[in-house]
């Protein structure tokens, strides 16, 4: 098979990492991490074009797309300690939600199986059921926890009379046996949606969801630590989902569905790297960046960092477990000393 490239926009890989075809398991053979574009936004109910989003995440940048970005908070870099690759753009045709999901599942089982940690620039959130379903297929059915990162819970049933779209994904990793429902997590959900008979469904499925208010309450430290226990218990592996609308829009305005009082970019990229850092991560999206509704490209520069701070903790991760270290933000790193 021959190499996508990109569905939309330049020909262009993430900051400049090395190229790889996903249908070519020789091409990334020793990968760390794939990247993938899937420039679906077909699962839109409000505002569309999303689509576009994996070309401005690999591309807003301030820095040369030299393939290296050293972490000043962890001294790492995460696009040279890890063997990163990205495999352009999975082909998905926006009027078609079936055959788009099915091909991009494909494609991600087969990042997966191959060793390395699939991760999937959006697009909708109609992504993360063939996302998260791609992984749970090769590491085993409801092995995997999905820590889960918006504004909305997306678990409806039907919507607009179909059964694939960005608010639902959710409900069919449940419901298809992909994920389980008592490790699953949600972070930032706020707002007027969704309905009653929804969350009795959620309830029902044993879903734990940290809305704004018990953030506003506890702290969001407390709640991770929380998530995070409940994550790792008795699953191999942890999927990561980033809607971009967690954070507040005025952090993230150049989003389909924003939704006033969310997280701040801070407290986003401080949540992702501890996740990366902390957790066996098996897996990440990051969905719904809307370049046609941002300004002056805020939330595609919050997104590019989101990729890094994931990339950059992962390679933390690794390297403590090699040498017996350990990272704390608190504290500064030995070699500084």
């Amino acid at each position: 098979m021959v190499r996508y490239g990109a569905q939309f926009g330049p020909d262009i890989t993430f900051l400049g990492v090395d190229r790889c075809d996903w249908a070519d398991p020789a091409s990334y053979s020793d990968a760390d991490v794939v990247i993938l574009g899937a420039p679906f936004d077909g699962g839109t109910s409000h505002r569309s074009g999303t689509r576009f989003g994996p070309q401005f995440i690999r591309q807003t940048c301030y820095l040369p797309h030299d393939g290296s970005r050293p972490s000043l908070a962890m001294r790492v870099d995460g696009l040279q300690d890890l063997r990163v690759y990205d495999a352009g753009d999975v082909e998905l045709f926006s009027g078609d939600a079936a055959r788009s999901v099915k091909d991009l599942q494909e494609a991600v089982h087969a990042v997966t199986a191959n060793g390395a940690i699939p991760l999937v620039l959006g697009g909708d959130h109609t992504i993360a059921w063939p996302d998260a379903a791609g992984v749970a297929q090769h590491l085993g059915q409801g092995r995997i926890s999905m820590i889960h990162f918006d504004a909305h819970a997306d678990t409806g049933n039907i919507e607009f009379g179909s059964l694939i779209g960005h608010g639902q994904p959710m409900r069919r990793l449940i419901e298809s046996g992909a994920l389980r429902g008592d490790r699953f997590l949600q972070i930032g959900l706020r707002g007027y949606w969704p309905p009653p008979e929804t969350l009795s469904w959620m309830a029902q499925q044993n879903m734990r969801s940290y809305e704004m208010s018990e953030i506003g309450a506890r702290g969001l430290t407390e709640c991770l630590t929380e998530a995070f226990g409940i994550a790792t218990d008795d699953c191999d592996g942890v999927f990561l989902s980033v809607d971009i609308d967690v954070c507040d829009p005025g952090h993230a305005p150049g989003t389909g569905t924003p939704e006033p009082g969310g997280l701040t970019a801070r407290q986003l990229l401080d949540s992702v790297r501890r996740i990366a850092y902390e957790l066996p991560v098996v897996g990440v999206d990051l969905v719904e960046v809307s370049p046609p509704y941002d300004h002056a490209d805020i939330t595609s520069f919050l997104a590019n960092r989101v990729v890094l701070e994931v990339l950059s903790g992962i390679a933390r991760r690794r390297r403590d477990a090699a040498e017996g270290t350990s990272w704390d933000p608190r504290q500064p790193l030995l070699e500084d000393r």
